[in-house]
């Protein structure tokens, strides 16, 4: 059973990596690895737990008979629930960020970016584009932040060439800002749940390295563009699907959801409670206001006429769901005790992080950032302790917190996903929103964002 789990995870990654060619949806495909992996798990159950939790299965009992129902019920109530929990904290974040998202975007407070790139210099644009992505995801989700740009782009640029080139450059920098901060991807966020990160140490790391494997390529990028280009400017300010908001009232909003945003890693800091609660409490902060401004149009018609909007909840569902089938999936592999043994081959064999972190850039090219992550973090866990010395310890120290290897991985697997369209969900929008070939890409954008990645694994080197 072991042996039939480890498959269907091994064949949803070929199905997930091949998405583009089989249009076989991934989400569909994480939740099916992630749910039908427990119901073999619980099939076997009395297997698995005595092999894996014999003593906490035993104390369960408290002298009761074993029985096939008591197995099911241990399972379902010590170790599922685990991940659930574990998988519940991510999905609540992602839905209370992208549902502030949602909000900011109804009322036009994102289009200062547009006021703000209002140029017809092809290289001014696409440097104050890619600066205002890269700012905007590190604070928000980078495939909501990468499909409002692609909107703004389809709406400013004719030229469908153009268009690719922006939109390609819009990826890598929503991919690079939001592997800045915790709350930027669901990698960090991942990984400051565990605790094996802080968000300050976190953010203070990966800087640098984050800043080249955006602004490499798009200097290279930008070498190639004209000096000027055509342009279709729009009516500005915002012209609204559901709101009649003046520029105060806009900026009010935005400076109440994104501050909120930046307040969260010092609300968990302070209570200790999960960090989608701090997301909640700024949630239903904005949700007052947004009432407040819009009283008027709460009773008409207009509320229901969101264009934008629905195509952000969709690709924002499907990211929710991939992220809960993924982390479901790999935590029945990890009670089976594949992952462990995998971590022991792994360690002994390769002993290099910077190795691993390669292997996680080649994955995350071809499969996706969060799962190749995802399967990288779950071979081991976060050790306990400081100042460790010996031979073996000084191995071990790549895993406590702030450890250089959840950094590495993290980065890693971030860059390998800007090197083809298909290793992240931005780049699958783009790919969705342009019609574009993965080939086309690599030729324009993917080996340059190669020697961005390079640049900053240098970096991040030199710092770790």
């Amino acid at each position: 059973m072991t042996l039939i789990i480890v498959a269907i995870l091994l064949l949803g990654y070929v199905l997930i990596a091949t998405e583009n060619m089989t249009n076989v949806n991934k989400a569909a495909v994480a939740i099916f690895m992630g749910t039908v992996g427990w119901v073999l798990y619980v099939s076997y159950g009395t297997d698995f737990v005595m092999t894996q939790h014999q003593t906490a299965y035993l104390n369960f009992l408290e002298g009761s008979a074993h029985s096939s129902s008591a197995v099911k019920e241990f399972i379902a109530r010590n170790i599922f629930l685990r991940y659930v929990g574990k998988a519940a904290e991510i999905v609540l974040f992602l839905l209370s960020t992208m549902t502030i998202v949602e909000i900011l975007n109804n009322n036009g407070c994102f289009d200062f970016l547009g006021v703000w790139a209002r140029t017809r210099n092809s290289r001014r644009l696409l440097w104050l584009m890619g600066l205002g992505v890269f700012l905007v995801s590190a604070n928000l989700d980078n495939l909501t932040t990468t499909v409002m740009t692609l909107t703004l782009i389809h709406r400013l640029i004719p030229n469908r060439r153009y268009r690719m080139i922006y939109g390609s450059v819009a990826v890598l920098a929503a991919n690079s800002g939001g592997a800045l901060t915790v709350i930027g991807a669901p990698e960090g966020l991942v990984l400051w749940n565990m605790g094996a990160i802080t968000a300050t140490d976190y953010s203070l790391h990966m800087a640098l390295p984050c800043l080249a494997a955006w602004v490499v390529p798009t200097w290279l990028i930008a070498r190639t563009m004209p000096e000027r280009i055509e342009m279709e400017f729009g009516r500005l300010p915002y012209r609204g699907d559901d709101t009649n908001l003046n520029v105060w009232q806009r900026l009010l909003m935005l400076v109440v959801g994104i501050g909120g945003l930046w307040f969260i890693p010092t609300f968990h800091n302070i209570t200790k409670l999960s960090p989608f609660l701090g997301a909640l409490c700024v949630l239903s902060i904005l949700w007052v206001v947004n009432e407040i401004f819009n009283r008027k149009l709460m009773n008409t018609d207009e509320m229901i006429q969101r264009r934008i909007p629905r195509v952000l909840q969709y690709g924002s569902f499907q990211m929710i769901l991939f992220v809960m089938g993924i982390m479901l999936a790999l935590g029945v592999v990890g009670e089976t005790g594949v992952l462990q043994q995998a971590s022991v081959y792994v360690d002994r064999e390769v002993g290099n992080i910077w190795i691993v972190g390669l292997m996680c850039s080649v994955t995350s090219s071809v499969l996706d950032g969060f799962a190749t992550m995802m399967t990288a973090i779950s071979m081991h866990s976060v050790v306990e302790g400081e100042g460790l010395c010996s031979s073996a310890g000084s191995y071990l120290a790549y895993f406590v917190q702030n450890g250089s290897y959840w950094k590495v991985v993290a980065f890693m697997s971030m860059a390998g996903g800007n090197i083809l369209p298909i290793g992240s969900i931005s780049g699958l929008a783009l790919l969705r929103t342009e019609r574009m070939r993965v080939g086309w890409y690599f030729r324009n954008v993917g080996w340059r964002a190669l020697i961005g990645g390079i640049v900053g694994m240098a970096l991040l080197w030199s710092i770790v």
